[in-house]
């Protein structure tokens, strides 16, 4: 499938409102956007208006760092740059979507993490059944019972992704010369360079050691859509090419599964070769082999046929940050709606793994109601 003839769908009345509605979601009172939006309707037409004209120009980031699950190095775009990322993406993406494997799961309508889990922990409880109907039995599962797992993770992937091979990609799929053009002035910058060299991590380089013909700005909405056109390639050559069944993706985390050991070293032999070599890729050092019985981290949670626990890694940042969100709530710098959707989540993520006690231990009767967890008063109050 080609993409073709959409810059003017682009740039369409409809299509640049619902970007700035889409942009706005979450920020509406924020004050970059409170002042665009009084004067919303000559603003959005100078946004349309330089996209129609095709005017060169390239996004200016405020760059922090985030702690949390790692060290990432954030470029946070303007909002106008925002609409324009909006517009772009909300009608590239579905059109990208139909040309995924189905076992890709980021940044994919209807997909995500919980998909993900979901998916991989069905496959276990699958290919397990005649092994622990073996076991359950006394006797010795046979060999083509016995499961291992490959899982693959690229090094700094973003930070790492080649320049030339994304655009040889673009250009594969897209035929529509202005939304390529648009693009390449997203993934390259001719004073912002975004890549790592490798083997670095984002807080040990200088910004003139950066290098320009590498790596797209995390944080962008353009990057999380080009970052899984990037990685379908390596989903097309083990799916079309190689035949693996039990492949799944979750971003730039890769499982696959296999009852033939040797299989599954040629595989990653072979996974290696084409990240390296058609990719411009190198893999990290959580790359390995094993058997399934010792439990798949994946998405930060370990799963194995019989059940899912959340990693201990995972549950003692959940504890950090529930701590931290209880003393920003007693001190008054947050709300309690923000402080509940902050717990909410936590707790929609532990309902699906096997943790009552973790939740017990967290949370105690928080699931009755909010205000039996939160019970510190705010200095204000005092």
């Amino acid at each position: 499938m080609k993409i073709k003839n959409i810059y003017d769908t682009i740039v369409s009345d409809e299509n640049i409102y619902r970007a700035y509605l889409n942009a706005r979601k979450s920020k509406r009172y924020r004050k970059d956007v409170l002042v665009f939006t009084r004067n919303l309707e000559h603003n959005l037409i100078s946004i349309q208006d330089e996209l129609k004209n095709e005017i060169a120009d390239y996004p200016k980031y405020r760059e922090f760092y985030i702690y949390e699950p790692k060290c990432r190095l954030i470029l946070a775009q303007n909002f106008r740059e925002v609409i324009k990322q909006w517009a772009f993406y909300q009608v590239l993406s579905p059109l990208f979507n139909s040309m995924y494997i189905y076992d890709s799961y980021a940044c994919i309508k209807g997909k995500g993490q919980i998909a993900a889990i979901k998916r991989l922990h069905y496959w276990l409880k699958l290919v397990n059944k005649n092994y622990y109907n073996a076991v359950k039995k006394g006797v010795e599962p046979s060999p083509q019972d016995k499961w291992y797992y490959l899982k693959m993770d690229f090094s700094k992937y973003f930070y790492r992704v080649d320049h030339e091979v994304m655009m040889k990609i673009i250009r594969k799929k897209i035929k529509d010369e202005k939304v390529v053009r648009w693009l390449e002035s997203r993934i390259k910058s001719p004073d912002m360079p975004f890549g790592l060299p490798a083997g670095k991590r984002p807080e040990d380089v200088e910004p003139n050691e950066r290098l320009y013909d590498k790596g797209m700005p995390v944080g962008a909405l353009i990057s999380q859509m080009l970052a899984n056109v990037y990685n379908n390639e390596i989903d097309q050559y083990a799916k079309r090419t190689l035949g693996i069944r039990y492949y799944i993706r979750y971003q730039d985390d890769i499982v696959v599964l296999s009852n033939d050991k040797k299989q599954i070293k040629e595989w990653h032999r072979l996974l290696e070769k084409f990240a390296n070599e058609e990719m411009k890729m190198e893999l990290n050092d959580k790359t390995c082999i094993r058997p399934v019985g010792q439990g798949i981290e994946f998405c930060g949670f370990r799963l194995w046929g019989t059940h899912v626990k959340i990693r201990k890694s995972t549950a003692l940042k959940m504890k950090r940050n529930l701590k931290g969100v209880m003393k920003r709530y007693s001190e008054g710098k947050i709300t309690l709606d923000h402080a509940n959707q902050v717990v909410s989540s936590y707790l929609g993520l532990l309902k699906h793994s096997d943790s009552y006690a973790l939740r017990t231990e967290i949370f105690g009767d928080y699931e009755r109601g909010i205000e039996g967890w939160f019970v510190l008063k705010r200095k204000s109050d005092e």
